[in-house]
């Protein structure tokens, strides 16, 4: 995009037609001079004129109508004189400034002088441009009601110029609106009109977008002319836009008045579902096979490019109307399962799950030239940015991959779990060894971050047990001299104290074992897969339980002391004491959360009981 009246290209800067004026006015810069067109076209450049077009400027910038004026009421021709570098109007500087009244005032000199609305500076953008970039529609109106002309932008050969496509691109969703309810979209070029549509597609207007596919259905065959993407491409990158139904939930529509943004998100993620139907159904009814099959496989495959993203709901849309598309294979005979496995996309790969019989045949599929298989994709490590965005510590990773190669390695033949392999280096390797070997460093990671995390919490575990332990031996009040029998013992409060103590004790010993149990652990591969998780998780319950308490036994302690005084200072240091059991939960909430669920429900996250595909 061009740059705004507000830059720093574009303040009080201006050129001549022929030299530059040397002028020693100490209010404008050395380097000020104008260009100034008269009726005859003749070039004149004067002291005078300079200064009037800096008060312009600036009057526009500030919204100062009265200093506008004058200059106005002297010389109605500076209503439409280009006043800046890139030749911006007035009207171009106070539309981007967002100053409405000066803007309706300056409109309105413009149609009792029969005015141009649709003057361009130098870039080729009206002023209607820079109002649609202001986000202002009551501007943008202003100048649209006053010029019917600006409707029907047929003489736009700039495309990126158009401002209803300036508006798409910053995301000024009611002014994009606006302007394509205004916009005469058949006087648009093909071009033009499919640029607007990807625009639409990008920035996640998809109400835009669908109306604009009513109008020209044609347009979900049209290609870019840069890099030959079709606007079903742009959709199959996009995995968090497409809703799984092209109807909204009645309790989506619930949930409008108390949760607006939800439901915003909700609505534009079922238009987007009907944008990909609409799009989807005029490419199957109207192209022939070999045309289909063009469109998908260049510039790129779509198929495996949403694979690659997770883009599930785009997959079930084109597969549920044309169910070949899943024997559909790249060069090196990988399908969008191999892609999935490959980029850890389990939503895409749990499809397999759906197909029957099929998924042995598509399943097993290998690459002649290096014999790779789809469980040699799952040897391989993942990406660190995807391991990183899907789960914390390295443990947990090293987890999440031995999960997705064990998952793998049931819809495998037998005879794949020893294929070996061909690598750059020329080694031969099975799935397994290329697991072992892609994975060693990320096991010696686990390995060292399961060590610290258990250490730390030993030493908090191994506190508490020293502290309850001794508490026990010399309880609130003391003992009677006589047999030693604490003397608060028929206190109810004192029975709290005694349990809650044992309880911490207990709890605190067993804390304490089980993470020396994990220090002394062996570390083999498969131990990352349930063995140590579990063992973290009840390290972390126990030592919990043993914290919560410990404060329970020392708020008891305090009940016991000052029973017969007041009860506000046991009561302020109870509720004070929760604040250690409420940061404990804070700091380690989500290392508790990604532990549990990589344990125990990722188990079902690559397989569902759901029938999405037919």
């Amino acid at each position: 995009m061009g740059s705004s009246v507000l830059t720093s290209d574009d303040h009080i800067s201006y050129f001549p037609s022929s030299s530059r004026s040397q002028t020693t006015d100490n209010s404008v810069a050395d380097d000020v001079v104008i260009k100034i067109t008269d009726e005859q076209g003749a070039s004149m450049e004067s002291k005078e004129n300079i200064k009037n077009a800096v008060k312009l400027h600036q009057a526009a910038l500030k919204g100062d109508w009265e200093a506008a004026n004058d200059i106005f009421k002297k010389d109605t021709s500076w209503i439409t004189k280009k006043i800046t570098i890139r030749e911006n109007t007035a009207l171009h500087i106070a539309a981007a400034a967002k100053h409405i009244s000066f803007v309706e005032k300056l409109v309105k000199l413009y149609s009792s002088n029969d005015f141009d609305l649709a003057i361009k500076n130098r870039d080729g953008r009206p002023a209607l441009a820079y109002a649609a970039i202001s986000g202002i529609v009551r501007i943008a109106e202003t100048i649209v009601d006053n010029d019917h002309k600006l409707r029907d932008p047929v003489d736009d050969a700039h495309l990126k110029y158009l401002p209803l496509l300036s508006s798409v691109f910053y995301k000024l969703k009611d002014m994009a609106s606006y302007l394509f309810s205004q916009t005469n979209f058949d006087a648009l070029q093909t071009t033009q009109q499919l640029n607007l549509l990807l625009a639409t597609v990008d920035s996640d207007y998809y109400d835009i977008a669908l109306d604009i596919l009513k109008k020209k259905p044609e347009l979900a065959k049209e290609r870019v002319e840069e890099n030959g993407e079709t606007a079903l491409h742009l959709l199959a990158r996009k995995p968090n836009a497409i809703g799984s139904s092209n109807k909204l939930c009645f309790w989506k529509k619930y949930i409008n008045s108390r949760f607006n943004r939800i439901y915003r998100t909700a609505v534009m993620q079922t238009l987007a579902h009907q944008v990909v139907e609409r799009l989807w159904n005029f490419v199957v009814e109207n192209l022939s096979t070999f045309e289909l099959h063009k469109l998908i496989l260049t510039p790129s495959n779509l198929l495996l490019d949403a694979a690659s993203v997770g883009n599930v709901e785009f997959l079930i849309i084109l597969i549920r109307s044309y169910p070949d598309l899943l024997w559909m294979a790249s060069k090196d005979n990988k399908t969008i399962f191999h892609v999935a496995v490959e980029n850890r996309q389990g939503n895409v790969f749990s499809l397999i799950h759906e197909i029957g019989g099929v998924k042995n045949y598509l399943g097993n599929g290998y690459n002649e030239k290096n014999d790779c298989n789809i469980l040699h994709l799952a040897g391989k490590l993942a990406s660190p940015y995807h391991l990183n965005k899907v789960v914390s510590g390295k443990a947990l990773q090293m987890q999440y991959e031995l999960r997705w190669f064990k998952e793998v390695e049931k819809i495998v033949i037998p005879s794949h779990y020893e294929m070996k392999m061909k690598n750059e280096h020329g080694d031969r390797l099975t799935p397994r060894e290329l697991f072992t070997k892609e994975h060693k460093h990320l096991r010696r990671e686990g390995e060292e971050w399961m060590k610290n995390t258990a250490n730390s919490c030993m030493l908090v575990a191994a506190l508490i047990a020293t502290v309850v332990f001794a508490a026990a031996f010399t309880v609130p009040g003391g003992n009677e001299d006589k047999d030693g029998i604490p003397i608060f013992q028929k206190n109810q409060v004192f029975t709290v104290f005694v349990i809650s103590d044992v309880a911490a004790l207990v709890m605190s010993t067993t804390s304490i074992l089980t993470f020396l149990s994990i220090l002394t652990a062996r570390y083999a591969e498969e131990d990352f897969l349930i063995s140590l998780p579990s063992k973290l998780l009840i390290g972390l319950i126990t030592l919990f339980v043993s914290i919560a308490c410990m404060m329970v036994a020392f708020s008891a302690t305090f009940f016991i002391a000052y029973h017969k005084t007041t009860v506000k200072i046991p009561l302020i240091v109870a509720a004070v004491l929760i604040l250690p059991i409420v940061c404990f939960c804070m700091f380690h909430f989500k290392l508790f959360l990604d532990t549990m669920r990589s344990t125990y429900w990722a188990r079902f996250y690559l397989r569902t009981n759901k029938k999405r595909l037919f």
